[in-house]
């Protein structure tokens, strides 16, 4: 008797109709090996998983009178980019008939999107790669819109997800990931989203945080704050390190050695990372500082991201370094080019995908990237592959250049129609976005006093930098 258990084989695809074949009369599910189905749908829900995260990490890097607004903010994208991704993003993105720029309307409303297999691996169906990149498109959403921070109105934000995510975030999906794209029939590699989930949502970022405008009271002390809430940031921190294994991990599209490999990879950069943005703090200050590391890690999942899929693990350590470095450094272009990215958004997710997607230039192995049993690229400049660098560079410029652009443009005319001007009031600015556009806090009790003070204290400054020394605590509330 034989100690091996019986392989079964599955039924070779021989569908001709867009849905595959008819779901009563064939078992569609012969087609695809259930643990690469298990392994994309637990991959899918590790990515939800991220979007709450994303929330914490921005509101605990915000002050406290604004920080259930970011939380909000990141739930609320999960929910708009998945109508949107149903109604015509996944279409727009991955429709089979693509063009090199966008896809077109024949999956509208997910048409004729069932059983067949999906255009990105045919060892899934097409309903789970649905599944799987809506996923991708919410968060990508999510990171984007944490520019609003403290000073953007609710209500136009919400609408710009859905049109941002139809006009900007879908045409990259589709020259990057569809195999009608433009970059992709150049030799591009990006394995899971340097240049459509974080060049792209860290222009994005950029170009909300300069539309707004800089926050009442940049550049004085009013704004020289620290994060309010730095366990959120470590909670935050958590569920995106998490996540990302199935965010990379996950873009194999299947239960495969690759999977396995983007998995490590993906660890040991985020750790990379965490330790050498807490080392270049520490030496400003001489503290270890769990923001810094916190910061750190996160820059070390971006730079990895177009990268897990292709390169060994040795590589994964250059890519924390460079991107923990990177991102650190790069928040202080913000103070050169005089735009308040409150979170520093484009300078861990825009810089930090840059920095990966220029890594994997060099990186890149042709036998990683066939560890699924089916990929074959020419590698990067360890296989001699020299022209990979100008590929990169290519997609990462037209990545930025087309997510800045046209987000500009997006608010430059949203912000010209009655009802959708971006920014919040002074007073609402003053009061925060909690109290004025969503009447609810983060907490029991919301210190709004760090800058007004109560009404019923006469002969008391207005604000609470302005109070006589001496005063007590009880009084300034601090």
């Amino acid at each position: 008797m034989s100690d091996e258990l019986p392989y079964v084989h599955l039924n070779p695809y021989n569908g001709t109709v867009p849905t595959g074949r008819d779901s009563l009369e064939v078992n569609l599910n012969d087609y695809y090996q259930a643990g690469n189905i298990t392994w994309v749908l637990v991959s899918s829900a590790l990515i939800v998983f991220m979007i709450p995260g994303v929330g914490f990490f921005y509101s605990g890097l915000a002050r406290r009178k604004s920080a259930l607004s970011l939380i909000w903010l990141s739930m609320m994208s999960m929910a708009v980019v998945s109508f949107q991704w149903f109604f015509w993003g996944y279409s727009l993105a991955f429709s089979h008939s693509a063009g090199s720029f966008i896809g077109n309307l024949d999956n509208i409303g997910l048409r004729n999107v069932l059983g067949a297999p999906s255009i990105a691996n045919k060892g899934i169906p097409d309903l789970l790669f649905v599944l799987h990149q809506g996923m991708f498109s919410s968060l990508t959403v999510a990171l984007a819109v944490g520019a609003a921070a403290e000073r953007g109105r609710m209500l136009p934000c919400v609408v710009f997800m859905f049109v941002w995510a139809t006009l900007i975030y879908d045409p990259i999906a589709c020259w990057t990931w569809n195999h009608s794209g433009w970059s992709l029939k150049m030799g591009g590699l990006d394995f899971a989203g340097g240049t459509p989930v974080h060049i792209a949502s860290g222009s994005a970022a950029l170009a909300y945080s300069l539309m707004l405008g800089k926050r009442r009271g940049h550049g004085t002390h009013e704004l020289n704050y620290r994060p309010h809430n730095v366990t959120h940031i470590a909670l935050g921190t958590v569920f995106l390190w998490v996540g990302w294994f199935g965010f990379n991990g996950g873009s194999a599209l299947s239960a495969n050695l690759r999977a396995i490999m983007a998995c490590i990879v993906t660890n040991i950069s985020a750790a990379v990372g965490g330790i050498t943005w807490c080392l270049l703090d520490y030496r400003l200050e001489h503290k270890w500082s769990t923001v810094g590391f916190c910061s750190g890690v996160i820059a070390g999942l971006i730079a990895i991201t177009p990268g897990s899929g292709f390169v060994p693990p040795w590589a994964a350590v250059i890519y924390g370094v460079m991107g923990g470095a990177a991102c650190n450094y790069a928040t202080k272009l913000k103070f050169f080019i005089e735009v308040d990215d409150a979170l520093d958004i484009f300078a861990e997710h825009g810089v930090g995908g840059i920095v990966g997607t220029i890594l994997t230039a060099f990186f890149a192995a042709d036998y990683i990237a066939a560890l699924d049993g089916q990929t074959r690229i020419k590698g990067g400049w360890i296989n001699h592959h020299w022209v990979q660098l100008g590929y990169q560079v290519t997609d990462c410029l037209a990545g930025f250049v087309y997510a800045f652009g046209g987000t500009c443009i997006i608010l430059f005319l949203m912000n010209l129609i009655p009802g959708l001007s971006l920014r919040a009031s002074e007073q609402a600015e003053i009061m925060g976005i909690d109290d004025a556009e969503l009447g609810e806090f983060a907490y029991d009790y919301v210190e709004i006093t760090r800058e007004v003070i109560s009404e019923d204290l006469d002969g008391m400054p207005k604000y609470s930098s302005e109070l006589p020394t001496g005063t007590p605590a009880s009084v300034a509330k601090e």
